[in-house]
């Protein structure tokens, strides 16, 4: 082959030299712009994003994982513990390490009975967080550890943990009161009530649970941990405690709550004791009830709705929520209306025959033929309508809401639980404003036996009664006693919130003392049923006609005739003993009958339970006033 000198290019054509010395230039420019890229891109993750991704990388190693703090504990006056915290197990799922999306999911479907997209939803709630672990239940058994353990190589992202949880050691005993704890749901994350609270958190939904719930929860622990590539825990890196929650002293009686449960049985309705001089609630019992501890555990979607849809509303707590005709219990009030506003001579007797023509009306007793002439004292007794149509005429309904309003009612308490209803006291202004209609007077003589626009809820009974026990103190009810804080050993006591006072004259309450004495100690009284051996009662029996309080008129229909459901409500509030009151009682039994056979033994059960407690050894004594 001939070869080429270099002599020889010069001979090459100008225009082939011209290309290979463009050519040139632009893979010189090629490599200058990838050079370029590769700085860039190298600058672009070492300094601009360096930070996420070492961040990324420890993550992979190193995490910090919430604390839940222990729960506070719940104790009655005495010391007696309501609800504490046991060790359980607790299944988490971290939804970074999971290798296989569709085996876990299927497997955590099949243990615990969950349908794929509870489980889907909850994991996406928490993608912003794949590192966060995601509370998927609490409460599991041995057998489902079992099965979740056996299968651990497959089931990476699955954890384990044991914690203490929520337990209600009596059961539904005292349940409307306590309430029940679940995990913080999304639209609770968005109040500023839970500020910074992490995903997972057990919060007080209902109840004490609910009220005192910056007092139970506390605040959350971290943890920093090591994990290996399953994202197992090898060590422990720092630990910061969650502190800060308290225990609670209810005013509750646990002796009395029990026997106000028992008393109560399988009946509809609400049993309420409190301390006349303080307010404090010493029982309060509303059934149906609920299981606070399936409620705080497992309950499925499908569960929650059937409670929901249940027509005899177990989650209702019938003592502050739920309101009734008083009936003849109301009959306390016009007594001292009446006595206080200087309209009535109690002495002066009135003729009952049973019935009162009124307007094209007659209102009935509900003693057919009557009681003959009654003064205030027998009207009382034997809770006389007709007595009571006739003062309800005299007084005038403004004047019986104004004596009912001094007492409070028509308003909520104040009690420390949630939702709590405000009753109804009705006046001409009351009828104008809310139905634009006028007064009528034949609706007067409804309300003055406590039917027609009138009600309140039970707890609003025992509200009224303390006032008339204690001479016109009207102390706020309370549930809780004080706080314990077991880190530092720090109690703070809550003393009793007087709301106001209001004379009532010697005169009136000794009248009508007596009267209720003898509702339960004399011969004709309506409550018999609630004397007791060891001391004296004063109370008032109420029957609230619920056919009648629909049609908004009185009268004497044979009530035993008809369906449970369309029967009386029986009441009878109560207080004792009659010469030193230290507790006071409000029944209600939706449906009862006639209070002084349903609801007046009831009372006793719960007088006696709390002033005659049992000694050591069995021995019954009266407990000193």
């Amino acid at each position: 082959m001939k070869r080429m000198d270099l002599r020889d290019y010069s001979s090459l054509p100008q225009e082939n030299l011209r290309k290979i010395q463009r050519r040139i230039v632009f893979l010189l420019i090629v490599i200058g712009i990838g050079f370029c890229g590769i700085l860039v891109r190298s600058w672009t993750l070492q300094i601009n994003e360096g930070s996420f991704y070492q961040e990324q990388s420890e993550n992979n190693r190193i995490r910090e994982v919430f604390i839940q703090p222990r729960r506070g504990r719940i104790y009655d006056r005495n010391g007696n513990i309501l609800v504490n915290n046991v060790p359980g197990f607790t299944l988490y799922l971290i939804p970074e390490d999971v290798k296989d999306h569709d085996y876990v999911i299927h497997k955590v479907s099949e243990v615990l009975g969950f349908p794929n997209e509870e489980i889907v939803k909850k994991i996406d709630q928490r993608q912003s967080s794949p590192y966060l672990p995601v509370k998927i239940r609490d409460g599991l058994t041995l057998k489902e550890v079992a099965l979740f353990e056996e299968d651990q190589l497959n089931l990476a992202g699955l954890k384990i943990e044991v914690e203490y949880q929520r337990n209600y050691v009596f059961g539904r005993t005292a349940s409307h009161v306590l309430g029940y704890v679940s995990e913080i749901n999304e639209k609770q994350m968005e109040s500023s009530v839970y500020d910074n609270l992490p995903p997972g958190t057990l919060i007080g939904q209902y109840g004490i649970e609910k009220r005192y719930d910056q007092y139970l929860r506390g605040e959350p622990g971290e943890k920093g941990i090591e994990v290996d590539a399953l994202g197992h825990e090898i060590k422990i890196l720092n630990v910061r405690e969650p502190e800060g929650s308290k225990d609670l002293y209810l005013t509750i009686d646990l002796a009395t709550q029990q026997a106000a449960e028992q008393g109560l049985g399988e009946e509809a309705g609400a049993i309420v004791a409190m301390e006349p001089e303080t307010g404090d609630i010493l029982a309060m019992t509303s059934h149906p009830a609920f299981d606070p501890q399936a409620l705080s555990e497992r309950i499925s979607q499908k569960e929650w709705d059937l409670l929901l849809k249940d027509p005899f509303k177990p989650l209702n707590n019938r003592a502050i929520q739920g309101t009734y005709p008083p009936g003849s219990v109301f009959k306390i009030l016009m007594s001292i209306a009446a006595l206080e506003a200087n309209k009535l001579d109690p002495q002066q007797g009135v003729s009952c025959q049973g019935a009162l023509p009124f307007g094209k009306r007659v209102f009935r007793d509900w003693k057919r033929g009557g009681h003959g002439i009654v003064d205030l004292h027998r009207s009382l007794v034997e809770s006389c309508d007709v007595y009571f149509y006739k003062l309800g005429e005299e007084l005038g309904i403004d004047l019986i809401a104004d004596e009912a309003h001094r007492f409070g009612l028509g308003h909520a308490t104040g009690i420390d639980l949630p939702s709590e209803k405000e009753g109804i006291i009705p006046s001409t202004e009351w009828k104008l404003k809310t139905r634009n209609e006028q007064w009528f007077p034949g609706e007067t003589l409804s309300v003055s036996i406590g039917q027609g626009y009138v009600n309140f809820t039970p707890l609003q009974a025992a509200y009224m009664m303390s006032q008339v026990a204690n001479g016109g103190y009207r102390y706020k009810p309370r549930l809780l006693k004080e706080t314990y804080d077991r880190q530092n050993e720090r109690k703070e006591t809550f003393p009793p919130v007087l709301l106001e006072s209001h004379e009532i004259s010697s005169r009136t309450l000794k009248i009508v003392r007596e009267a209720l004495r003898g509702v339960v100690h004399e011969p004709h009284g309506t409550a018999g049923g609630a004397k007791s051996e060891f001391f004296e009662t004063a109370g008032k029996t109420g029957t609230a006609q619920v056919i009648a309080a629909k049609a908004g008129v009185g009268g004497n229909l044979n009530s035993k005739t008809l369906p449970k459901l369309l029967q009386d409500h029986a009441w009878f509030v109560a207080y004792a003993p009659y010469d030193h009151p230290k507790i006071v009682v409000a029944v209600l039994v939706e449906h009862g009958g006639h209070g002084g056979s349903t609801a007046a033994p009831l009372a006793k059960k719960v007088f006696e339970a709390y002033l005659n407690k049992p000694k050591e050894g069995g021995e019954q004594t009266l407990k000193k006033s």
